[in-house]
């Protein structure tokens, strides 16, 4: 399908690796322009290299904290600078620790609320402007399935995401009919954090190996597999494009079936 996303273009925060990236893969393929940040250089450099040898675009990279609000503005304006104006925006952050609620301290809450909300405000406040002057304006936040079924051991996931799925249905009403906002929850999809959170569940003994991690999750999924990243990046691409002009304020979850609810 074409999606018409020739020429657009595109920020996606957390690009450097896993499900940002592979949105960022997904959009730079359909023929956007995008941005990607991160705040690791060197592995930004290569998401950019890799993205750039399948995309029609143009892709550029700017080294970015999210957690940061002055780097969120020079990212914005980077971007737009780059490309001559703003089409899409979609959020990413990487997960906060596993953890339970002894295990966490004030401070904890606060970082986990500037990484997973507050990063997705300050983009937000400084994309809506650029993005009311395009034809396309959309924004598209990754958040979890924890925001609608908890999981063990992700007190921080599963209490302070939510603010997003609140955030995306008001603005959805507020910014209609010039931007559209929609989320992606991801289920259990085969990423670094994943592979991060396995390992800590060995640690704490509730899986004998890597490998029974795994294979543990995969069981409990209907379709009997992890997700791979690029499933999620392609629907983030086609809630970007005006094959989806029609859909505003929804959570579409990407998860083989794994939720109940």
């Amino acid at each position: 399908m074409d999606l018409d996303l020739d020429g657009n273009s595109a920020l996606v925060t957390a690009s450097s690796s896993g499900l940002g990236f592979a949105s960022a893969q997904a959009l730079a393929t359909a023929g956007a322009n995008v941005m990607l940040c991160g705040r690791d250089e060197q592995r930004l450099e290569e998401a950019r290299e890799k993205i750039a040898e399948a995309a029609d675009g143009e892709i550029r990279a700017t080294p970015t904290d999210i957690t940061d609000p002055d780097d969120v503005t020079h990212l914005v304006a980077e971007t737009v600078d780059a490309f001559g104006g703003l089409d899409h925006l979609v959020t990413s952050a990487g997960g906060p620790p596993s953890t339970t609620f002894l295990e966490t301290d004030e401070q904890d809450w606060y970082q986990t609320y500037d990484l997973l909300v507050m990063s997705v405000v300050w983009t937000i406040e400084e994309s809506r402007e650029h993005l009311l002057d395009s034809d396309y304006g959309t924004i598209t936040c990754i958040t979890s399935r924890t925001v609608r079924e908890v999981a063990d051991g992700l007190l921080l996931s599963n209490s302070v995401r939510r603010s997003v799925s609140g955030l995306v249905k008001t603005i959805s009403r507020e910014f209609a009919p010039e931007i559209r906002a929609n989320a992606v929850l991801p289920g259990t999809i085969e990423t670094a954090r994943i592979e991060e959170l396995v390992e800590a569940n060995v640690e704490r003994g509730v899986y004998d190996d890597y490998e029974d991690g795994l294979a543990a999750l995969a069981d409990e999924i209907p379709m009997d597999r992890l997700g791979e990243p690029r499933e999620l990046g392609d629907i983030v691409a086609v809630l970007s494009s005006p094959r989806s002009s029609f859909v505003t304020g929804v959570e579409v979850p990407i998860d083989g079936g794994l939720m109940r609810s």
